[in-house]
């Protein structure tokens, strides 16, 4: 991953600790309830990696669950802000996706990426990392930017091309410049099925009480793909 991206999520965390839970209708009513419903309706005594953890949100909700949950994150100060969540209850590691992952071969049960791999030029070595770790039949649950919204917001002039975008974000307390990659549908589902089954591809649409919080856009979400999130199933015994 980009050092830039390690440093911007240090400037970040601070802001993803203490006020991203509450004060982002795009997290609360929308991509957050649509990971949760997705995940296996199963995780007491499960080994759960959360691959990009951030501040430790979904971690503390698999823990919740019974899950046992290993969380890593390219940034020092996120992995910081974890622990300070969570205490001695989950393991959090400072690791970039794009190396070699630190745990054994069929360790984990179910991956959850939440917003983050989009922040990967090259899924083709993290993915085959997050099969090998899995066990078979394990569960990858991950979600990224819709490629047709970024198509559109950022006008892409080819919308077949992966391109490197960068958009400022208005947080409270810091306003910051954000790179990421655009890439296009089908490279998103050919890159996830080369190591993994396709189970379900959900594009979310906002819980109904976001309406209450953020009117316009609840009316946004409800007509134009903002999220997409992949549930698939790992491949283990095939030949890749």
């Amino acid at each position: 991953m980009r050092n830039s991206t390690r440093d911007i999520y240090n400037k970040l965390a601070n802001t993803y600790q203490h006020d991203v839970d509450e004060d982002s209708p795009y997290n609360a009513y929308y991509e957050r309830p649509a990971m949760m419903t997705a995940l296996p309706s199963q995780l007491k005594r499960k080994k759960v990696l959360d691959a990009g953890c951030s501040a430790g949100w979904y971690s503390s909700q698999l823990l919740h669950q019974g899950a046992e949950v290993t969380g890593i994150d390219v940034s020092p100060e996120m992995v910081k802000a974890a622990k300070q969540r969570l205490g001695e209850e989950a393991t959090f590691l400072c690791h970039d996706l794009q190396e070699t992952l630190p745990f054994k071969d069929d360790y984990f049960d179910v991956i959850v990426s939440s917003l983050t791999l989009h922040y990967l030029k090259d899924w083709t070595y993290t993915f085959q990392e997050f099969n090998r770790i899995l066990k078979a039949g394990g569960t990858l649950l991950f979600s990224v930017h819709h490629p047709f919204m970024d198509y559109t917001r950022h006008n892409c002039d080819d919308y077949f091309k992966t391109q490197f975008l960068s958009e400022t974000w208005n947080k409270p307390n810091i306003t910051i410049d954000v790179s990421f990659y655009r890439r296009p549908m089908q490279s998103i589902l050919n890159e996830t099925t080369q190591f993994f089954n396709l189970d379900k591809l959900i594009e979310p649409q906002p819980q109904e009480n976001m309406k209450e919080v953020k009117e316009k856009s609840y009316h946004y979400l409800m007509t134009s793909p903002h999220f997409l999130i992949v549930k698939a199933t790992s491949k283990k015994f095939m030949e890749i």
